[in-house]
Order: structure tokens, then sequence, then C-alpha cells
């Protein structure tokens, strides 16, 4: 777990460091857009690659050819950065670093089944695992922002990726990970994988809508800052409702609710929407900042039950895979959340994209009532990637 969180605090840096760094070396956002944009992509790809890689062969062989793989796209990354190579190889090689970026959240993920039977302590490594996700989209961009005014413009991008490789590396080599030997299921012998069961792809249905929802207001928020004549303001902003997130998120962990998964998908989804429309009301930041505390707090609960919910629905033999298109579909909305706001924001201002996103919310929260019936009530992944007596020190 502490091997875990070193791999995956950078996360939220990575992005960002490279971004500053081409920016300050070429000169312009417009090639730091591209490859900002082409590790996105990356990532969006190689998580389920890595994730269906790992459920087949357990985590540590895998893990250890993305390792070397992810140093060797940045070593070359940042040498053609300071050769102020071409922008088109440079978003290549973001797109590398995205796909061999290691997903050891998805492994960290689905090993808690494994560990732990179903009931409160499951739900509680779960939400853990959502909660610090959240506390590392906190530090991540502020660390990266700290490195940004470092002599060299590349020291956030390196330290970042020396530390999810060191990170990733103990993660891999424990026992815990290096001893499972995963069983394949049927699920593994279909060409879609873990996306063929219908619940699962219902729970990227949901993580999809989730992450647009986001990626609107990432890019809204900041504008309402720059807009009202305070631009620094806007990173913080952002900060708040992850911190109201992660407060509300130790709560929710215990007692979630709807209790059904079936309901709970669509309700927070909605609910999520519903307060994000509040962000449209506010004239000044002020209120904004208390718009974002108040809508903050249903980030961590969607993301504790998106992995609950995929323990429900991936078929067996694929609970890593499963995890790695939650990503994959969180990924995805973001770019499109954000592609799109920046759109609208630049047309019409931040107001509309608030609104537009509550309503994309709301309507895809109504796709997943309606498929609800696909969220079971079995644990096929658990029962599948679970030993039969679970190896739980006593007392524990």
């Amino acid at each position: 777990m502490v091997a875990s969180l070193f791999a995956r605090l950078p996360i939220a840096m990575i992005g960002l460091a490279a971004l500053l760094y081409v920016q300050r070396e070429y000169g312009s956002y417009g090639p730091a857009g591209l490859v900002s944009a082409g590790t996105l992509v990356g990532v969006a790809a190689g998580s389920v690659v890595q994730g269906r890689l790992m459920d087949a062969f357990g985590a540590t062989r895998p893990m250890l050819v993305v390792v070397a793989g992810y140093a060797g796209f940045v070593t070359v990354g940042c040498l053609t950065i300071e050769a102020h190579g071409p922008v088109p190889l440079l978003v290549l090689l973001a797109l590398g670093i995205g796909v061999f970026e290691p997903q050891v959240g998805s492994a960290s993920r689905a090993m808690w089944p494994r560990l732990l039977p179903a009931g409160p302590n499951r739900d509680a490594a779960l939400a853990y695992e959502a909660i610090s996700m959240e506390v590392f989209f906190i530090l991540g961009p502020g660390i990266a922002g700290l490195l940004a005014v470092a002599p060299w413009a590349g020291t956030g991008l390196v330290a970042g990726a020396a530390l999810m490789i060191a990170g990733s590396l103990v993660f891999v080599l424990n026992p815990t990970i290096r001893e499972h030997r995963p069983r394949r299921g049927a699920g593994g012998r279909s060409v879609l994988g873990a996306l063929a069961s219908p619940g699962l792809r219902t729970v990227a249905l949901a993580a999809f809508g989730f992450g647009a929802v986001v990626g609107f207001v990432e890019v809204a928020v900041p504008a309402s800052a720059t807009a009202a004549g305070h631009g620094a303001a806007g990173g913080l902003l952002l900060s708040l409702s992850s911190v109201s997130s992660v407060a509300f998120g130790l709560v929710y962990g215990v007692r979630p609710w709807p209790r059904a998964m079936r309901l709970r998908l669509p309700a927070l989804l909605a609910g999520f929407a519903a307060l994000v429309a509040l962000l449209s009301v506010p004239a000044g930041l002020v209120g904004l900042a208390v718009a974002l505390l108040v809508a903050g707090c249903l980030i961590t609960p969607q993301s504790t039950a998106h992995s609950a919910a995929v323990e429900l629905v991936a078929p067996a033999g694929t609970a890593t895979e499963a995890f790695g298109w939650i990503v994959t579909a969180v990924t995805l909305g973001l770019a499109g959340g954000q592609s799109i706001s920046g759109q609208l924001t630049a047309a019409h201002g931040p107001r509309p994209a608030f609104l537009l996103a509550a309503g994309v919310g709301l309507v895809l929260a109504g796709l997943l009532w309606l498929l609800r019936g696909t969220i079971g009530a079995g644990h096929p992944a658990t029962r599948a990637d679970s030993p039969v007596e679970p190896q739980i020190p006593a007392g524990v």
C-alpha cells in the first residue's frame, strides 16, 4: 500500500509537468497542449492493455516491462524536448509515455478483493483508494507548479517519473503481488475481455459521465477566475472541490447510499450534475468557491461506487482489466468535457459550460437508470480472483 502511494502520487503531476516543460522550451501552449492530449490518449489505451496482461500473467512480469518502456519513453522525450525536436515526434513520444504509464492504481484496487472478504472492511479499502486519489490530485499539480520554477524546466517531469518508477517496482516485487497466480475465467476468452459484460459497460458509462462533468468544470472554473481578474485563483478554486470530496468521502465510505448499486450509480451522477448546475448561479468568486465545496461532496462517492461496482459485473479473471476500462472511460470523459467546455467558454463564457455539464450528467444518469438491470447482485470477479480462504491475519 505504501509503495502504491509513491507510484500513484505523480499521476496528477506528470501531465502538468510535461505541459509546463514543453511550454517553457518551445515558448507556446500550442505544442504543450498537443503533448498533454497525446499523453491522455495513451493512458486511455494503455490502461486497458496493461490490465488485460496483468489479469493473464499477474502484475509483476507485465509491470516490469511497462516500467522499462516508460523509463525509455520519458528519457527520449526529455532529450527531444531539449533538442527542440519536431512537434509531431513529441506527440508520438507523449502517446508512448501515456501507454506505458504504470497502472498501479488498477492493480492496487484489484488486490483488495483477494485480501479482504466482502463487507465493511473491503468497502473501507475501496473508499481509501478513491480518497487517496483525490489527495494525489490535490498535491500533484501543486508539486508540479513548484518544480516548474526550478532552474531546469524538466525537473518536475523527471522527478515525477522517477517516483512513479520506484514506487511501481517496489509494489510489483512485493510478495503479496508477486505470489498471486491469476486464474483466467470465461470472460478472458472474449475479444472484448472485461467489456463483454453488459454490467461493466454500464459502469464504464457512469465513469465516462463523471469524467465528462469534471472535464467541463476543470475548464470553466479557471475561466471564471480569469474573467473576474484573478486568473491565479483558478487552481485554488478547483482544489476546494477536492478538499470537500475527501472530507465527505470519509463519511460516505462508512455508510454509502443508495445501498443498491444499480440505484447508486444513476443517483450519484444525477446528484453531482445538479450540484454542478449551482456553479452557474454565483456572480463572484466567493460564491463560486462555496458552490465548489458543495459540489465536491459527490466526487469521491462516485469513484468509490465505480470501484465497488466493478466487483459485481467484471467477468471472472478480468478484475484488473475492468478497472483499466474505468480509467479509460474517465479519461475519455475528461478529454471530451474539456474540449467542449473550452470551445463553449471561449465563445459564450463559463456559465453556459456549467449548465451544459449539468445537462450532460443528467442525460447520462437517465441512461444509467434505464440500464440499471445490468448491475446484478453477484460477485463474479470476487469469486474468481479471491482465494477460498482469504489470507488475513487474526484480529484484522
